[in-house]
C-alpha cells in the first residue's frame, strides 16, 4: 500500500499543477490503481497515524479530498471521504499545521472547506485562502469566493446534484445549463 511519501512524490513531483485540476480518464485510471487501496484505508479509518504531522495530514487530504475525486469521478463516491478529510484539515488548522506546509502544497490544506456544502466552511476556506497563502495567490482566494458564493445562492453545489442523486432546482438547472461553475469564474474575472 502506498505510503505517504509516495503520496507527497506523486502528486508533487510526478504531476504538474495543470494535472491537479485537469483530470482526465487516463490520470483518474492511474490514481485508482496506484492509490485506490490507500484511499480504501482512509475510509475505513486505518489511516489516523498519516494524521499525526503535517507532511502526514497534507497527504491523507490530498488521498481524501482530491484522489477521491479522481478515482470516482461522476459518482456519488467521490465526496465519500469529504468528512473525514473535513476533520483532519480542521485538526491540522486548529494546531497550525497549515503554516508548516510551503508553497503550492499549503492550498491543500484548506481544500476541504472550499469543497463543503455549509456557508460557515465556505467562509473558513476564503478566510485561509486570504490570510494564509502568500501573495500573489490571487487565483485560489477568486475559486473560494467562487464556491462560497455557489453555497450562499444555492446552499449545495448544483454539479454534484446527479451524481448524489439530488434533484435540482429550477434555478440550479439555470446556473448548470449556462455554464456553471466555469461561467461563474469567468464572470468574477470580469
Amino acid at each position: 500500500m502506498a505510503t505517504v511519501s509516495d503520496v507527497l512524490a506523486f502528486w508533487f513531483e510526478e504531476l504538474t499543477e495543470a494535472d491537479w485540476y485537469a483530470g482526465g480518464d487516463a490520470l483518474d485510471s492511474t490514481i485508482r490503481a496506484r492509490f485506490g487501496a490507500v484511499w480504501g484505508a482512509a475510509r475505513r479509518g486505518d489511516l489516523t497515524g498519516w494524521q499525526g504531522n503535517p507532511r502526514g495530514v497534507l497527504a491523507f487530504l490530498i488521498v481524501t479530498d482530491q484522489m477521491s475525486r479522481n478515482m470516482h469521478r461522476q459518482s456519488a463516491r467521490a465526496f465519500e471521504t469529504d468528512g473525514i478529510a473535513h476533520a483532519a484539515a480542521f485538526r491540522a488548522s486548529v494546531q497550525g499545521w497549515d503554516m508548516r506546509i510551503e508553497g503550492p502544497a499549503r492550498q491543500f490544506m484548506y481544500t476541504p472547506f472550499m469543497h463543503a456544502e455549509t456557508l460557515a466552511d465556505q467562509n473558513r476556506s476564503v478566510a485561509s485562502y486570504a490570510l494564509k497563502l502568500k501573495e500573489g495567490d490571487a487565483e485560489h482566494l477568486l475559486h473560494a469566493r467562487a464556491h462560497r458564493e455557489v453555497i450562499r445562492k444555492f446552499g449545495r453545489f448544483p454539479a454534484r446534484n446527479i451524481a448524489l442523486g439530488r434533484t435540482s432546482s429550477v434555478a440550479e438547472s439555470e446556473y448548470l445549463a449556462l455554464g456553471g461553475y466555469g461561467a461563474l469564474i469567468k464572470s468574477l474575472r470580469g
